[in-house]
């Protein structure tokens, strides 16, 4: 329970408005207080995520299940104290979350949110990569409407998945 206290104060901080919410610009500057440079497009993309009412900002509620996102990743349990992860590392983090990517696009995917192209993701990338793929599954799904693990797009519905996706 003191974690939800800490929160609360913590988002109570944030709203400086007062008004019960935050935006993607407030959210992304609690982040940066505590050195996490996410870029606004992936703050947008975690409030689209965990918008649950869809009127475009964070209540403290969706805020609390964007935090236990945030905690579940595995980030933390691997960086053994070097401020990284490497790529098996990241492979293992992403498989503990319940992300079993193939290895063309795992590889894809750690290249695209490697921000220094140096093959070690910083927790800012790592959880970049995991919206991106929690975002993705969550669209993915949207379409698996038989729920087998596959699905057929026609060229509308691809553009559709590949400009929600981006960030």
């Amino acid at each position: 329970m003191e974690d939800g206290v800490i929160l609360r104060e913590w988002f109570g901080r944030v709203d400086s408005e007062k008004t019960g919410s935050i935006t993607a610009t407030q959210l992304k500057s609690a982040f940066a207080i505590g050195n996490l440079d996410f870029p606004l497009s992936v703050v947008q993309q975690m409030i689209r995520m965990y918008d649950f009412d869809r009127n475009g900002t964070m209540s403290f509620e969706e805020f609390l299940a964007l935090n236990k996102f945030l905690i579940k990743q595995a980030f933390s349990d691997l960086e053994r104290n070097r401020g990284f992860l490497a790529t098996d590392d990241v492979y293992e983090a992403l498989n503990k979350i319940g992300f079993s990517l193939d290895t063309p696009a795992f590889y894809a995917a750690c290249e695209s949110f490697d921000q220094k192209k140096n093959g070690r993701l910083q927790l800012d990338d790592f959880i970049s990569l995991c919206i991106f793929l929690q975002s993705a599954r969550n669209l993915f799904n949207a379409f698996d409407t038989a729920k087998q693990g596959r699905v057929t797009l026609d060229l509308n519905q691809f553009v559709y998945c590949a400009a929600s996706c981006r960030i």
